[in-house]
């Protein structure tokens, strides 16, 4: 299969959790949220732009440090105009980035951009919680689909 986000053929981890059952690689995880993303997980700024077909609109820090729960590693950003930080995640050599579809044919520099902390973007009620809602579906979608 082939997929549409940056660096997809790249994206090797293993988790370090059990706790998502049939999430062995980011390409399942990505499968799975395909399922999962929705108005409610997008960003509220963004959020009457949101369609299933750019499902990714919206998502990438709560995605971001969702992968990094399940497969470790560190969780980066771009700068964006208007002073806000595009999350991507980087796991020992593997560096890709589950929600670059929002952007089109736009191309991100995702070379010497500043790690990103939890506690900083959760600071934030809003995205803690949609993190968190984030979080529950996966677990949801996971026991269902077994």
């Amino acid at each position: 299969m082939k997929y549409n986000f940056w660096n997809w053929e790249n994206a090797y981890a293993t988790p370090i959790t059990t706790e998502y059952e049939g999430i062995n690689s980011p390409l399942d995880l990505y499968d799975a949220l395909s399922e999962i993303w929705c108005a409610e997980t997008c960003a509220p700024r963004m959020r009457d732009e949101w369609t299933k077909e750019n499902m990714t609109l919206g998502q990438c820090s709560i995605t971001a440090f969702l992968v990094q729960d399940i497969f470790g590693g560190k969780v980066y950003g771009i700068l964006r105009p208007g002073g806000n930080y595009h999350c991507y995640n980087v796991i020992g050599d593997s560096k890709f980035d589950l929600t670059s579809e929002q952007f089109g044919e736009e191309v991100l520099d995702y070379d010497n951009n500043p790690e990103q902390f939890r506690e900083v973007h959760f600071a934030k009620e809003e995205k803690r919680l949609r993190y968190e809602y984030l979080k529950a579906k996966l677990a949801e979608y996971t026991r269902i689909s077994r």
